[in-house]
């Protein structure tokens, strides 16, 4: 499942960057990306929409949202807990 998990995340980040998936590395950040913060916000939805789960950000203050997005790495860790706890 992680793998499939990883995977996926990286095709909606790509999406939302307008890249190849080759492009992103999990050591990518979203700005090394070119991901803007409508593109963020984009990838969110999706990334929620296709793990049905909720994530914890907060557009207005990214910061404080308790949402690890500093890497793909992050947010592919972020994302398998919020499954983690979803299937709990």
């Amino acid at each position: 499942m992680h793998m499939h998990l990883r995977d996926k995340v990286i095709a909606i980040i790509a999406e939302q960057a307008v890249l190849d998936v080759s492009d992103v590395t999990m050591d990518s950040t979203l700005q090394s990306l070119g991901i803007d913060s409508l593109g963020l916000v984009e990838a969110i939805f999706a990334i929620e929409e296709a793990f049905d789960i909720s994530i914890p950000f907060n557009a207005n203050d990214p910061a404080q949202s308790g949402f690890d997005m500093t890497s793909v790495a992050a947010i592919v860790h972020a994302v398998e807990g919020l499954v983690a706890q979803k299937a709990a």
